[in-house]
């Protein structure tokens, strides 16, 4: 059996891309990538991270990271695509990319639902082949099975990649997340700027305040 771990990074910020990544792997790489104490990315510094993730790319039989930027992510709120569904739609781009069809495999998602049936039967309309697979989607798989912590940390990685990226362009604004007043002060100075550089989700409730003439602009 093949083992599938899939997590996720930046879901809920204001600023830059939500990340999903996926590993597709045997028992025994997942014995490597426990020996080179792979573990939920959130415990780990973002120099181990960085270590870690090369680690990982060269341990398991395949990989797949999707960036969904902000605008994607507006555009799928707008047309009634909500942030769990559209989440559950790449989740389910990542496993039919990894499924090669000859064995049996075991899909493990972190689920960023409460509901853990209902978006598990969301992700399962979007699988284009699932006669060999098994689902498991639980809360904190991350923390408890290694394929999603290789998952998260490859996710992890290449949303620090994307945010500095876009620091060096725009500037600094913090971690982008609407508790961060890094962030804030960021939007309040330079967001009607940069209102159509992509960089923002204008459909958060934190843009909608400060910009209610754009609540329209997404719709």
């Amino acid at each position: 059996m093949f083992i599938i771990g899939i997590d996720d990074s930046g879901r809920g910020p204001l600023i830059g891309p939500m990340i999903l990544a996926g590993v597709l792997v045997t028992k025994e790489q997942e014995e490597i990538l426990k020996k080179n104490n792979v573990k939920d990315s959130k415990v780990l510094t973002q120099s181990t991270r960085e270590r870690l993730s090369e680690i990982i790319k060269k341990n398991v039989l395949d990989y797949k990271i999707l960036v969904t930027h902000p605008l994607e992510i507006d555009e799928s709120l707008s047309s009634g695509v909500n942030l769990n569904e559209l989440e559950a739609k790449r989740s389910a781009e990542i496993i039919n990319f990894l499924n090669k069809g000859d064995k049996e495999i075991k899909a493990i998602i972190d689920c960023p639902s409460p509901n853990k049936i209902h978006w598990q039967g969301v992700l399962k309309k979007y699988l284009t082949d699932s006669k060999n697979l098994k689902l498991s989607c639980e809360h904190k798989a991350d923390a408890n099975h290694v394929s999603a912590s290789a998952a998260s940390i490859l996710a992890k990685v290449t949303r620090e990649e994307e945010i500095s990226i876009l620091k060096k362009k725009y500037g600094d604004f913090g971690s982008g997340y609407p508790s961060d007043p890094k962030t804030i002060s960021f939007l309040k100075e330079k967001g009607k700027e940069l209102r159509n550089s992509g960089l923002f989700r204008k459909s958060w409730s934190t843009w909608k305040k400060l910009f209610p003439i754009d609540k329209q602009s997404i719709l």
